[in-house]
């Protein structure tokens, strides 16, 4: 079934194979040689600063200002923002765990922070992004127009390329 939401399914649908990483890295935390570790927290911090990050900036510029207005309430998206905030604080911390990462031994410390931040960060995500397909976008799909729709996919777009571009800068 194709809906006016679809190009956002979509662009959930590609960052979902990025979430499951998450996990997975999480799950070599303490198993693995610790140059798979790194590799495998580097690529995941580059998904989350790269394209998650903007990704959820995207969202609060385009997509929940018109979330507010169908749902007639300025609060109504508080709860995903929050949502975004924690992410931030998650990525946060695995910058500084990665940038830690200089020796050839995890540290117990190393090892449950680690753990904790992404199993954290798998957890919020993957429940953030289920909140916006199983509730917005079905709300959005049934009261949105095609050209309401297309002016938040093109806003979100360039606020999207605004946020990777300025993440760069």
């Amino acid at each position: 079934m194709n809906t006016l939401t679809q190009p956002l399914r979509d662009e959930h649908k590609e960052l979902f194979p990025h979430l499951d990483q998450i996990r997975q890295v999480a799950e070599l935390i303490g198993d693995a040689p610790i140059a798979e570790i790194r590799r495998g927290v580097e690529e995941v911090y580059d998904f989350l600063a790269n394209h998650l990050k903007p990704h959820a900036e995207a969202e609060e510029a385009a997509l929940y200002p018109v979330v507010q207005k169908v749902l007639g309430s300025p609060d109504a998206t508080k709860t995903m923002s929050r949502d975004h905030v924690e992410v931030g604080i998650y990525i946060s911390e695995l910058a500084s765990l990665r940038n830690g990462l200089t020796s050839e031994v995890l540290t117990t410390v190393q090892i449950k922070s680690l753990r904790r931040v992404l199993y954290g960060l798998y957890g919020l995500v993957k429940v953030h992004f289920a909140k916006e397909e199983e509730v917005y976008l079905p709300i959005l799909d049934q009261r949105l127009t095609p050209e309401s729709a297309q002016e938040m996919f093109e806003a979100m777009e360039a606020a999207a390329h605004a946020a990777k571009h300025a993440a760069h800068a």
